[in-house]
Order: C-alpha cells, then structure tokens, then sequence
C-alpha cells in the first residue's frame, strides 16, 4: 500500500501536445481501450486526433477537455493495472478534477467524457472566438499582478486566474484587455508573458454564462462519494458530499484556481508524496517551485520506467 502521505494530481487544459500517451499506449491496452471508449461517445477518433494534430485543433477546448480528461483516466488505469495502489489523495487542476473523480469514484467515466465535452462547448459559446484568450505572467508577485489587471481592464475582463506558484500566474479575458495587462505587467517588472494554447478565457468572470447552464447539466449527473480523498483547486478543501461536489463542478468555471494553496494544504496534511497523473510533468515542476524542500518525492507518470521507478518507491 501507498504510504499515508501520497497524492495524485491531475493535469488540465494546456498539458495535451500531438502525439501524447504514445509510449505508453505502445505497451499498456488500457489507454486505447480508453480512448476507444471515449471517441465512441465523441462520435470522432480522439486517440487520432491526439496522435496526429494538428495542434490547432488539439487547443479547442471543445476538444482538450475531454482529450486531457481520457489522458488523465487512462494513465491512472494504467497504474491499476500494472499493480500500483491507490493514493491517499487524489486532486486536479482545473480540468484535471473531473478525471480526479473518476480515479475516485465519484464521476462515471463514460458521463464523465459527455459532461467535459459539454462543459468546453459552453465555455467556448460564452465568448465569441478570438475575443478571449490567457496568458501566464512570469515573475511578478499575485497583488501586482491583480492591480495590473484591475488597471488594464477598462469596460472589459482581465483578471488573474491561475495561481500556479510565486511568481507564476495565469491571467484571462477579453483579449484586448489581455494585450494591456500584459503590457503594464511589464512595466510593473513581469520577466515574461506566454500566450497559452487555450481558445477561452477560463476560470473567469466571463465564464458565469457557460457555469449557469452546467448547473443545470450538472442536476442529471449521478455522483457517488469518493472512494479517494478529494481536495479542489477551488479553495484548498477537501469535499466528501455528492452534492457539495456537483455544486463545486458548477462554481469551479468561473473561479480560480488557487494551486499553490492546494499543494500548501495538502504538505499541511501530511503529503510528502506528489504524483502527475497524466502527459507532461507541468503539475510536477509547479510542486516542486511551491515546495522546494527535499524530503518531499515529485514526480510524473509519463513512461514505464517512471511507472516502475514510482511503484518501487511508493509500495
């Protein structure tokens, strides 16, 4: 068994690239058979949209959502299935909780691919395409960053949305508003701006619309407690009641992710142990900036000798 100090942390949006889950696609049935199951409910080849582009197409989030959603449950089947056991923890970022609760129970897989692909076809149809966008903001503290914001905006959104570690935020909105942020933050002393390959401006106030009618989508979803702890992103808490969850998956669309009081939560509980559990190691290098200490174990389930390496040190 895990140590009592685990957690698995699911990636979301931003981590998908052409040809991901290759490797271990190569070697493990469980994620074609995953894939195979999700593009079934598409009505499209997901696991060939993801193998071969183009990445235009692949940062629609009509499309990423249920792509990183399938890539995250996939890898944890993967880790079941070659013997590694369950975590104390299970949490995600952003996009990333939907596939934490189905690692946990809570969320079937099936309804689980239905309801992210209409959580991204709401969030897209909320702001017209082109008009909204993110970018993360490198090296600027979060309350210089938010007055940037406040002082970009005008009549329009722009507003910190991401709060992935010191000095990493991600901010979204209108576009226009977005070109202003990035501009003041660097006058206020930002290192750098990225752009994001992301075609809405999610977790924020624009995304109050799209949250409304996945209220009402969330009211046909059945929920079952989690067989897993559950931490959100939300607001750094643990949720153990169905209904608390469906009212959080509604909430969580317009509000922020708040990362780095996640991980500063879960080190307070006890964690010494933090797994990615999906492509890339983005949630990984976010712990270890939050965290620099040495006792703590990080690191990302990509390959089979990561799988291997992981297993040997978490049994």
């Amino acid at each position: 068994m895990l140590r009592m100090s685990s957690v698995f942390l699911f990636p979301g949006q931003g981590s998908q690239s052409v040809g991901m889950m290759s490797d271990l696609a190569a070697n493990h049935p469980q994620v074609r058979e995953s894939f195979d199951a999700a593009s079934k409910a598409l009505g499209f080849d997901l696991w060939e949209l993801s193998q071969q582009g183009p990445a235009e197409r692949l940062a629609l989030t009509e499309i990423t959502q249920p792509l990183m959603l399938v890539a995250g449950v996939a890898t944890w089947r993967v880790w079941r299935a070659v013997g590694g056991s369950a975590p104390t923890w299970v949490a995600g970022h952003s996009l990333g909780e939907f596939s934490a609760l189905v690692a946990a129970g809570v969320l079937d897989f099936a309804e689980a691919v239905d309801l992210v692909r209409f959580r991204g076809e709401v969030m897209r149809d909320a702001v017209p395409d082109g008009q909204g966008g993110m970018a993360a903001i490198i090296g600027l503290d979060d309350a210089a960053l938010i007055e940037a914001c406040r002082e970009a905006a005008g009549e329009q959104v722009a507003e910190a949305v991401n709060f992935n570690a010191p000095g990493q935020v991600v901010i979204a909105g209108h576009a226009e508003a977005l070109r202003r942020a990035i501009e003041v933050a660097k006058a206020r002393g930002a290192k750098r701006a990225l752009p994001l390959p992301i075609s809405v401006p999610c977790h924020s106030s624009l995304m109050q619309p799209a949250a409304e009618r996945l209220r009402e989508r969330l009211r046909s979803c059945a929920l079952s407690v989690p067989s897993i702890r559950f931490l959100s992103s939300v607001d750094a808490s643990e949720y153990r009641d169905p209904e608390g969850i469906r009212d959080l998956l509604y909430r969580q669309l317009a509000s922020p992710v708040r990362w780095v009081s996640t991980i500063e939560a879960l080190v307070g509980l006890g964690v010494t142990q933090f797994i990615e559990c999906g492509p890339g190691k983005v949630l990984a290098g976010l712990v270890r900036r939050i965290d620099k200490r040495p006792e703590l174990q990080i690191a990302a389930l990509e390959t089979d000798e990561q799988f291997a390496t992981i297993k040997g040190a978490l049994t």
